[in-house]
């Protein structure tokens, strides 16, 4: 049990920590990784290879010893990550793993510091934090088992639709093998798609948006290509886009994310660039299967026309509904664009009078730069923190 000596002792070791940096953590999933090769088909490798993990969970670290005292403050994160491995199928005894090779870790690396009481301390912290995680991992677990059309692990579903939305997006329609109902989700939430790329060496679990408003019957996934088709960037992607045809199967766990949309009966802007659009889509569709009846806008950024995903999805239903809609080309190909189209980084100030700064809810999603660029054209216009809600793709990022 974690006490007040077990705590202080915590704190005493945040300099040691942050002089090792994610250094600690590359040692850790080295080392992990080498005792526990099988872990490979559950981590995403790719992340591993860049170091995006390695910097990622040394924050969490940091942040975990940082707030020893008050963990109410990591109330969010607990739940953003609870949500990320049950998309992974984290297993109980997945933390035991992890806590003796973060314990060696410690160990090896600061053998002077790390004393009988350090490691003691260091244990108990882990332990209690590993049971929260436990905890409500297996609450989720259970949520989606017990309702309709739900399930635990993996599930088999079919390619039964493959569509271009843009030169580099490919959405994927997944029905159920087995015939059954599909678990219903929040709009925002995302998949975890589960397959064995031919040019990998392991069993890749990744995370992709869910880009329609449920239907109880399947779901849809819109993919992005990225990189060049190789084990640091893209292999996943690649696979999905050039070897993974109409009737193919392929395994699902159940739709997980903390990023959903809301209902506060308030305007709302929902704002992304790129294949950030994906989750946007699905709350698209659903404001308007709901009737939303205060003002919706929809603001999308992308590099060109050739780039911009869901062109007459997007536009049948803003156009239905009489809803604001707006895009900005960082390059367009064309001097004329499309209707309401804007040249260069999405600036919300041309368009600041039609927002509903005062009162609106904003959604965005997209990548980080994008992120912390929009994030803070809101603030400056007024719009505070609670009513801005956004998603990163990846390992999380705070803005």
């Amino acid at each position: 049990m974690l006490n007040n000596n077990h705590i202080e002792i915590i704190k005493s070791t945040i300099p040691l920590l942050e002089s090792a940096g994610p250094a600690l953590t590359q040692h850790f999933y080295q080392r992990m990784f080498s005792h526990n090769p099988e872990l490979k088909d559950i981590f995403n490798m790719t992340h591993q290879k860049t170091g995006r993990q390695s910097v990622a969970l040394f924050e969490a670290v940091a942040a975990y010893a940082k707030n020893i005292e008050n963990l109410a403050a990591l109330t969010t994160a607990v739940e953003r990550i609870a949500h990320k491995h049950t998309s992974f199928n984290i297993k109980a005894e997945h933390y035991q793993i992890v806590g003796h090779h973060l314990i060696e870790t410690l160990r090896e690396l600061a053998p002077d510091a790390f004393t009988k009481e350090v490691e003691e301390a260091w244990t108990e912290a882990y332990l209690f934090l590993a049971q929260i995680f436990i905890d409500r991992e297996e609450e989720l677990y259970q949520l989606r088992e017990k309702a309709t059309g739900g399930w635990r692990g993996t599930r088999r579903f079919v390619v039964t639709d493959k569509k271009p939305e843009s030169e580099l997006v490919m959405s994927f329609v997944l029905t159920p093998e087995d015939g059954g109902k599909v678990l219903d989700y929040e709009v925002g939430q995302y998949l975890g798609v589960q397959v064995t790329p031919s040019k990998g060496e392991n069993v890749e679990i990744r995370q992709y948006s869910l880009s329609q408003a449920p239907n109880g019957e399947n779901y849809r996934i819109s993919v992005k290509k990225e990189g060049n088709n190789s084990d640091q960037l893209g292999l996943v992607s690649h696979y999905l886009h050039d070897e993974v045809e109409v009737g193919a199967v392929i395994e699902i766990l159940p739709p997980a994310g903390d990023f959903f949309y809301t209902e506060v009966n308030k305007p709302v802007v929902l704002i992304s660039a790129g294949v950030g659009c994906t989750p946007m889509q699905a709350m698209l569709q659903q404001l308007a299967k709901d009737g939303k009846s205060d003002p919706v806008t929809y603001l999308h950024a992308c590099e060109n026309e050739q780039q911009h995903s869901f062109i007459d999805e997007v536009d049948t239903i803003v156009s239905a509904k009489g809803w604001n809609h707006r895009v900005w080309y960082r390059e367009p190909l064309s001097a004329e664009g499309i209707n309401n189209s804007s040249t260069g980084l999405m600036d919300l100030a041309q368009i600041k009078d039609a927002l509903p700064t005062n009162v609106g809810h904003f959604y965005t999603c997209g990548p980080v730069i994008f992120m912390d660029h929009v994030v803070k054209q809101l603030e400056s216009m007024g719009v505070e923190r609670e009513r801005i809600h956004y998603e990163v793709f990846g390992p999380h990022a705070n803005l």
